[in-house]
């Protein structure tokens, strides 16, 4: 007959297995991308009252930039709780990627009736080159691994970039939104919908966690002021001819001497 000290004891057995296949279960879900809110550690800042009021507060700023982040990562992957309309966003992340808003404007500007209509997608094209030049170099210099829960699929594997900050989606809808408005957008109409449609591209990347809140905050600061730029050096018709034939007279002018 057993004593009641080795009854406990051997009841410790299955428990003990129990809790620790439990404990492995919920560690495995909650590694999934589902828990967005669980988050990668790595992403944790500590702040120290020892530290410079600076050093202080940008930790508080980036403390809330990954806490909003995460919140709004409802579209990470499929098991995601907006997983369900995850297709639906990554149509609109397409919608403000680079690839058919070039193709589109190169189509627009071979097949352009007027000169008017050439310059104004000559331009945008131009436009499209610089913020790519522009989204790279600030990119490479800053090196913002992207969000941990980010999923990348056989589409977004070719699209998206390696770095976060800035967003390049946030910076070409804020660009393109306010060259339409200024050089195609005429009604009212139009107006709500090219900036409806800017106001979305740049949610997608939160949704789908593809950016920060700060990258996508930043890429639209950024993406109004490149268009500044573009206007302060806006490239006329008549310029761009007058370019070419100086150009050609450069070249042939040495062999007609002869």
């Amino acid at each position: 007959m057993s004593s009641p000290s080795s009854r406990r004891n051997s009841g410790r057995g299955p428990v003990g297995g129990y809790r620790s296949t439990s404990e492995c279960h919920v560690r495995r879900r909650s590694s999934s991308c589902s828990h967005v809110s669980s988050g990668a550690q790595g992403e944790e800042l500590s702040v120290s009252l020892s530290e410079p009021i600076f050093t202080i507060t940008l930790r508080l700023l980036l403390a809330i930039d990954l806490w909003l982040s995460k919140r709004l990562r409802v579209c990470a992957c499929e098991k995601s709780p907006w997983g369900s309309v995850r297709p639906v966003v990554r149509l609109v992340e397409f919608s403000g990627h680079v690839a058919p808003w070039f193709i589109g404007t190169v189509y627009a500007l071979l097949r352009g009736e007027t000169a008017a209509e050439q310059e104004i997608m000559l331009d945008l094209a131009l436009a499209l080159l610089l913020d790519l030049l522009l989204v790279r170099v600030v990119k490479t210099l800053v090196r913002r691994r992207r969000p941990a829960q980010n999923h990348s699929d056989i589409l977004s594997t070719f699209l998206v970039e390696r770095y976060s900050f800035p967003s390049g989606h946030a910076t070409r809808a804020a660009m393109c939104a306010r060259f339409l408005l200024a050089q195609l957008v005429d009604t009212a109409s139009m107006r709500v919908l090219v900036i409806g449609w800017a106001a979305l591209v740049s949610l997608s990347q939160l949704l789908l966690a593809r950016h920060y809140v700060t990258d996508v905050g930043f890429g639209l600061a950024m993406g109004y002021c490149q268009y500044s730029l573009v206007d302060r050096f806006w490239v006329t018709w008549d310029f761009l001819q007058d370019l070419l034939f100086t150009l050609q007279g450069l070249r042939w002018t040495p062999y007609g001497k002869q």
